[in-house]
């Protein structure tokens, strides 16, 4: 179970970063966890992300990286794929970033979203706290992704059926985890 204090440090080596280093023969194992940290920190200090970002990254055995993700700013998709390009043990970046589209409307969910699930009565609260939020509130089009870690099952559904509440959100796919207990 997450303690309060510790949602912080929990998100931001899970939130950001969901790719995965694959064994190669060509590189040696502690030489791929040394690549896999420094995507991580990377994509962790992309500036102007925040809750309406998500930028995960999928690190191949051929040295391939492919960026996923949806963000508000063009500027945020070329970014990242120009600091990870310049990671030693990179052969190609391939970008799959969406960039999401200007839309008053989306921006009315984003915030009936946030407000419905980190109202000061809500237990999902927590989960705001910190420069990097653990939940990822993504809206396209009216339809909001909710991505990220929770601590248990109940906190997901919660989350689920908050988002779901909001005036103007057509579906909602809650793509949050749950911490696994190590």
């Amino acid at each position: 179970m997450i303690q309060k204090g510790t949602i912080g440090s929990v998100v931001l080596a899970v939130v950001m970063m969901a790719g995965f280093v694959h064994a190669n023969s060509s590189i040696p194992a502690n030489k791929s966890m040394d690549i896999s940290q420094q995507i991580r920190h990377e994509i962790a200090m992309l500036p102007y992300t925040g809750i309406w970002d998500w930028v995960e990254a999928d690190f191949q055995a051929d040295g391939t990286l492919v960026l996923r993700g949806d963000v508000t700013r063009a500027s945020t998709k070329t970014d990242a794929e120009f600091r990870l390009r310049r990671i030693e043990g990179i052969r190609s970046v391939t970008n799959e970033i969406h960039i999401l589209p200007l839309s008053t409307s989306d921006n009315s969910i984003r915030l009936g979203v946030y407000r419905s699930l980190f109202n000061r009565n809500s237990t999902l609260s927590g989960y705001a706290l910190g420069a990097n939020p653990s939940i990822h509130i993504i809206v396209d089009n009216g339809k909001v992704t909710l991505k990220g870690v929770v601590a248990n099952a109940m906190d997901k559904q919660l989350a689920g059926i908050a988002a779901n509440g909001v005036f103007g959100v057509f579906s909602v796919e809650n793509d949050l985890q749950i911490e696994s207990k190590s």
